[in-house]
């Protein structure tokens, strides 16, 4: 068996699961947020239930619409605190906590081998530790808290095989839109995809955790990355146990996918996922001269402190481009600490930059940086549909820390590395 079918046997109470299998598999931890858990909590007590199945594996995290930015989302919020109260659920409040999925791995809730459900799409990022993570309806969610359990089909594998060493300014998040750009939307659709190869293991967590952000944009059910030293580093201080598994969480040499594809990442350039879809995917050099109105460094693809590094060094000294909105907000209160620590945040402020706290701000076009018509943004998140970060006359063009960095300095799509020729 591959990893990720591994998982769902021991979930399921089961030694072997096949591709397609339905299984009945028992839940480590759910998280919701404050845009899906308002709904979870009022489907849950239609259920009738009155506690939830097990507290202690049930997270509530405010990041998408913090602080309230209305009278609607501060009632909002107000709900969610009052059942995390009643249910005596720990609730990462404003000023503690940050992205869910930054926050996640950060408290201690994610280890290798577990089945993570989240009531957001990106909770395939969790892979990124050898977790089996996906996200999943406020209703299922809702179910899930009465049961702690959850249907699941068992999806077949594709295998990403990454070799090759990163150019400067070439990273993860180049690496992972040319893989949507090179399998598409739905080219992976309820489908396993299992990262592996040299590059993955010499990879940072921050890496991984954004190219398994981003394997829902290819359609997949969730993205992994077997666990190992790199893995245990970051988790044993941070799981309750103190203990971190790698050992058995690994693709059998026979395990079988539905297909192989292999990327050298050594001739890899800047990629950008042009509007209106994340595959439209074309590397920096064919893109064109594209003026932007706004740059945002953040998400939780690349609000992590290594995005925040790379776009200070390239931002230091030097000035914002006129006319340019330039927005830096880190993925948690964690990474906005270190980043106090570091003097990044000094240095984007100097540059002219705007440095918000930890939230999801414009990435879903719901709090902070809304675009205007006629406007284009480069981004660090993860998708650029039409009306994604406010005025569906708006255009939105995904890429890397470095990237919006350096187009920030210019007023257009930059190639970072031409800044230093």
């Amino acid at each position: 068996m591959n990893i990720s079918e591994k998982i769902l046997a021991k979930a399921s109470g089961k030694t072997v699961v096949q591709p397609g299998e339905i299984v009945d598999a028992k839940v480590d931890v759910i998280m919701v947020h404050d845009l899906t858990g308002p709904l979870a909590i009022e489907s849950f007590k239609k259920i009738g239930v009155s506690k939830v199945w097990d507290n202690k594996k049930v997270v509530i995290i405010l990041d998408h619409q913090i602080p309230a930015e209305s009278v609607k989302m501060a009632e909002l919020h107000k709900m969610l605190r009052k059942f995390a109260k009643e249910q005596s659920i720990r609730l990462y409040d404003v000023g503690e906590g940050g992205i869910c999925h930054q926050v996640m791995p950060e408290k201690g809730y994610v280890a290798p081998g577990a089945l993570i459900v989240g009531a957001d799409s990106h909770t395939c990022t969790y892979g990124a530790f050898g977790a089996f993570s996906t996200g999943i309806g406020s209703t299922e969610a809702a179910a899930v808290f009465a049961t702690g359990k959850l249907w699941m089909k068992v999806p077949p594998a594709i295998k990403f095989n990454i070799e090759g060493a990163f150019s400067k300014y070439v990273t993860p998040k180049d690496l992972v839109l040319h893989m949507i750009g090179k399998i598409g939307v739905d080219g992976a659709i309820y489908k396993t995809v299992e990262f592996t190869g040299q590059t993955m293991r010499e990879m940072s967590i921050a890496g991984r955790m954004t190219i398994c952000n981003m394997a829902v944009e290819m359609g997949a059910k969730n993205g992994i990355v077997e666990p190992d030293e790199t893995t245990r580093k970051f988790l044993e201080t941070r799981v309750p146990s103190g203990k971190v598994d790698i050992e058995q969480w690994k693709s059998d040499a026979d395990a079988k996918y539905e297909k192989t594809i292999n990327i050298d990442v050594s001739g890899l350039g800047p990629q950008v996922a042009c509007p209106s879809s994340v595959d439209n995917v074309k590397p920096i050099s064919q893109v064109g001269d594209i003026e932007v109105n706004q740059a945002f460094i953040g998400s939780c693809t690349n609000g992590r402190i290594e995005d925040l590094r790379v776009a200070a060094k390239i931002v230091k000294g030097k000035k914002i481009k006129t006319g340019v909105r330039a927005l830096v907000i880190p993925a948690s209160q964690e990474v906005y600490a270190q980043a106090l620590k570091e003097g990044l945040v000094e240095t984007f402020t100097e540059a002219g930059a705007m440095v918000c706290g930890a939230t999801c701000g414009p990435c879903l076009g719901g709090h902070i940086g809304l675009l205007a018509s006629g406007e284009a943004c480069v981004s660090t998140s993860n998708r650029n549909f039409i009306g994604r970060m406010g005025s569906p006359q708006a255009d939105v063009y995904l890429a890397s820390p470095a990237v919006v960095a350096a187009s920030a300095l210019t007023g257009k799509l930059t190639d970072p590395r031409k800044l230093e020729a």
